[in-house]
Formats: structure tokens, C-alpha cells, sequence
């Protein structure tokens, strides 16, 4: 190749064979779930030929070149208030591996997400993060499957990919049994929209706690928000306008705790002394100027980041395909003075 002539790229190529990317990347890494046309993949093949285009596929050896590069793949977490930690997790173990983190934000736009992607296999990354704001099932672009991948708080139902999230299950447990030593046996749980995967498990581990604690559960003390202060606070009216209402509320995250605090104040009850409350996230700036500062659960952005990023390096080092490993990483229980 001449040195004023650029390396043929996977963009060059669709425009030649006149195609999308992603049907390029198809036909190069064998996607059978394509139902690409035979005079299609004919078409991208002579395109390739023509160009003398290198496929930058991870079927190639990178273990023999080596880029030192690590993409990483978010819808929005980029953007996120939570990002700061998860993100700092990730780089430092990759910089500890003398690897250089590639971040890309795609703020969930799917043809965002496979330009992005094959972006990155273009540049020879070593492997990809696929990353997700909030915990949920997600279905991975069929391009992954050639590379070493993990998924960062989230995870795919078919479980191909190894994956990392939070253990939200235990996370829920934590703090429902913190409620349950102070003395509480009628303990609300304001929850998030019910869709969501950390709503629901959240709500498994408080049932939990109190089933083993010979508790019975008492769905009219369960409700939904948004996630926001204002459903925090208008539960925690509904919670306490009961005949019997809770002396304890567990709100699913730290924002809607602030909504409790809002309205038990309005109602002039003193916390912890007359209803105890206790959040989740862990949101410090917030959680701790609460007066009192407020009990919660750390969601472990951090490690989790770590993990991720050390789970694809064992990927990458590896000389066979190692089996996938559906990661929970615990949520600690931080104490303060709302209980």
C-alpha cells in the first residue's frame, strides 16, 4: 500500500458493495441470524477482494498484535451520576494491565451502537465492555460474538456472555434486615418501577428478610414510585395514613428517601425515633447532609467496573474459550443515623 493511501476500512467497503456495516460485518464474521442473500455476501466478498480490505475481526490472532486497546460500550452510563466511579474502577485496572480504555456513549441509539462497535473492531481492540446505565436483560449485538466480551450491569438471557451486576437480590435483604434488628416487624418498601430488574429483585430481598425472620408480608405496605423524591414523599403519605401504618419505610433508592424524609416531616414525626428510614445507592453528597444522614445500600460501581475489565483481560489471555460467568458483586450496608 502506497503511504498516502489510507487502510481499507469496513466503511469503504459497504459503500463499494453498496450495504450497511453491520451487513459487512455479517458476512465477514459468519453471522448465520443475518439471512443475508447469496448475491449479497458474493457482492461484500468481491468488495473486500477489491480492496484488499483486512477483515479486524478478533478470528484473527490478536495475541500475536497486540493494540493494547479495550473498547468499552455504553448506552448511557457515560453520562450517568454513577459513572465517575464505575468508570474509574475499569480504567485503573486497565492501566494496572497496561491497557488503554476506548470509551464510546451511544445514548441507546442501536445503529449508534453498531457503527460503534465496528469502530472498534476496526481499530484491533482486544475485547469489548458492553455496559448498560441501569441493570436489565439485553440482547448483544450478533458482532460481539467473535470478540472477547463481557456485559457490565447487565445481562443476556441466554447467558453467552460472562456478565457483572450488582447483587441486588442480598442488597434488598441488607436492608430490610438492618430495619428488622432496630426492632421493626412493619417495615413499607417503597419501590421503583415495576419493570425494572433492580425493582423487582430489591423487593425479592426484603421478602426474603422478613420470611426468614417470621415476618408475614403485607402487600399493602409495598408500593411503586418513580424513582424521583416526589413519589417518595406521596407512598409515605399513603404508607402512613394506614390504621396501622409502618414504623419503618425502605425506600429503593436514595432519592426517594429524601421524599420520605419530606413528608414525615410534614407529619411531624421524628426519624428515627418514630419511623425509621433507610435508602439505597448510596448517593454520599446526598445521603449524608440528610438530617439524619441516611442508612442505605452502596451500590459497588467500583468493583464492578474492576471486574469487568479483569474478567475480559482472563478472556483475552486465554488460549481456549473459557465458559461464561454470571457475576453478583455484593451491595454493602452503610450505617448511619436514620435507623
Amino acid at each position: 500500500m502506497n503511504k498516502n493511501q489510507h487502510r481499507p476500512t469496513m466503511t469503504d467497503v459497504a459503500k463499494l458493495a453498496g450495504v450497511s456495516q453491520t451487513t459487512v460485518s455479517f458476512v465477514l464474521n459468519n453471522v448465520s441470524s443475518g439471512n443475508i442473500s447469496e448475491e449479497t455476501k458474493t457482492r461484500v466478498l468481491k468488495a473486500v477482494k477489491a480492496l484488499g480490505y483486512r477483515n479486524s475481526s478478533p478470528v484473527y490472532d490478536l495475541r500475536n498484535s497486540r493494540t493494547h486497546m479495550i473498547g468499552f460500550v455504553t448506552d448511557e452510563i457515560g453520562t450517568s451520576p454513577f459513572a465517575g466511579d464505575t468508570l474509574r474502577g475499569a480504567q485503573e485496572m486497565a492501566w494496572a494491565s497496561n491497557k488503554m480504555l476506548v470509551l464510546l456513549n451511544t445514548g441507546g441509539n442501536k445503529e449508534v451502537e453498531e457503527e460503534a462497535i465496528q469502530t472498534l473492531l476496526e481499530r484491533e481492540v482486544e475485547g469489548i465492555i458492553y455496559a448498560a446505565m441501569f441493570t436489565r436483560q439485553v440482547t448483544p449485538p450478533a458482532s460481539l460474538r467473535n470478540i472477547p466480551t463481557v456485559l457490565m450491569n447487565c445481562f443476556s438471557i441466554d447467558k453467552e456472555f460472562s456478565s457483572v451486576i450488582p447483587s441486588e437480590v442480598s442488597g434488598g435483604r441488607k436492608a430490610t434486615e438492618a430495619l428488622i434488628k432496630a426492632g421493626h416487624n412493619r417495615i413499607g418498601l417503597i419501590n421503583g418501577e415495576p419493570w425494572m430488574h433492580a425493582t423487582e429483585a430489591r423487593s425479592e430481598g426484603y421478602k426474603k428478610a422478613l420470611e426468614t425472620h417470621g415476618i408475614e408480608v403485607d402487600t399493602s405496605l409495598i408500593c411503586y414510585g418513580n424513582w424521583r423524591p416526589d413519589s417518595g414523599y406521596d407512598n409515605t403519605m399513603s404508607l402512613m395514613s394506614l390504621p396501622n401504618p409502618p414504623t419503618a419505610i425502605f425506600c429503593g433508592n436514595d432519592l426517594m428517601a429524601v421524599g420520605a424524609y419530606q413528608a414525615l416531616a410534614v407529619l411531624g414525626k421524628q426519624i428515627p425515633n418514630e419511623v425509621a428510614v433507610v435508602g439505597y445507592d448510596n448517593q454520599e453528597q446526598l445521603a449524608v447532609y440528610l438530617k439524619p444522614p441516611l442508612s442505605t445500600v452502596a451500590l459497588p460501581h467500583y468493583e464492578i467496573g474492576r471486574w469487568a475489565v479483569k474478567h475480559l483481560l482472563e478472556l483475552i489471555e486465554s488460549e481456549k474459550k473459557l465458559p461464561a460467568v454470571q457475576e453478583k458483586i455484593s451491595c454493602p450496608f452503610i450505617s448511619r443515623e436514620s435507623i
